[in-house]
């Protein structure tokens, strides 16, 4: 069922490659033989992240526009946060991009973080290393708007943007949220803005004692919306691809991908809805005690 779809996505068709991603987030029987398949591939991902209204979907539709006009072929993988309740979302990233939908270059696909925290969508991995084998010269990947902790895209991106604004908060709150640690590169969005230069400023100095790394992390100011300072951060991210630290922290990569392949092998029996319910039987005993229902599982 799925070979002539891989055969034809291979030959950079999108709408193969639409139903070879449905394969893997629906799994369907015989995705596993065609993840199987996959040719070995470094194709450089690049993850934009960042806290809710940092303007990271402006940022990715800006970017584009530079990578088209170098004739990049790209894919965009735009995670949307998910009700907790019944796993729906608002995919508003189709809304922001759909100026590139008829674009030939360029395959946008939008999916649901369907509960999974990090910020992205359980079977992420899987879709990155698809979208490889469809011959693109680059992969961004949005993630949700990160809060502590949600940080999962520096095991899978070769470089890590995080996209900041001026009000986002003091920057005590930027290093709680585990943002300085994942950062490849800032950028300052919505530059034009009152105490832009001053939390630049103030970031640089954080970055500078605490954070010891051979190269000096670079702090970009943009306004997306107007476009500017997109090119210059199109430049930063490819000198960072170019550098021997992406290489240093390959391995690395593999392994946090590795680990989350795994992770999500041995909880492929473990749903939601059947915790539900199981708990709502439980709960009719008087007894009930959460932690002794777990350990029974």
């Amino acid at each position: 069922m799925w070979e002539d779809f891989f055969e034809q996505m291979q030959k950079g068709d999108f709408r193969s490659l639409a139903r070879c991603i449905s394969f893997v987030e629906n799994e369907t029987p015989g995705y596993e033989k065609m993840l199987l398949q996959l040719p070995a591939n470094d194709t450089p991902v690049i993850g934009i992240t960042g806290p809710p209204g940092a303007g990271k979907s402006t940022m990715v539709d800006a970017l584009l526009h530079e990578m088209v006009k170098a004739g990049k072929k790209v894919a965009v993988l735009c995670v949307d946060p998910s009700s907790p309740f019944n796993l729906g979302a608002l995919l508003g990233d189709r809304i922001r991009m759909s100026s590139w939908y008829n674009t030939p270059e360029v395959f946008i696909r939008s999916l649901a973080t369907r509960g999974s925290l990090g910020g992205l969508h359980p079977k992420i991995v899987e879709i990155t290393e698809l979208c490889k084998a469809a011959s693109f010269d680059y992969i961004l990947i949005e993630t949700v708007g990160v809060g502590q902790s949600e940080i999962e895209i520096a095991g899978l991106a070769d470089v890590t943007v995080v996209v900041m604004v001026p009000e986002a908060g003091d920057e005590v709150q930027t290093m709680k949220a585990g943002l300085m640690e994942i950062a490849d590169i800032f950028v300052v969005n919505k530059s034009d803005r009152p105490e832009a230069d001053l939390f630049v400023k103030n970031l640089r100095l954080m970055l500078a004692p605490a954070f010891q790394r051979n190269q000096e992390i670079p702090i970009v100011k943009t306004e997306a919306t107007a476009a500017k300072g997109i090119a210059s951060l199109w430049e930063h991210i490819q000198t960072h691809l170019q550098s021997s630290s992406t290489h240093e922290k390959k391995s690395w990569l593999l392994a946090e991908r590795a680990w989350q392949l795994i992770q999500s092998r041995r909880m492929r029996d473990v749903s939601k809805a059947s915790l539900k319910n199981a708990i709502e039987k439980a709960q009719q005993k008087k007894d009930f005690n959460l932690y002794r229902f777990v350990s029974e599982l």
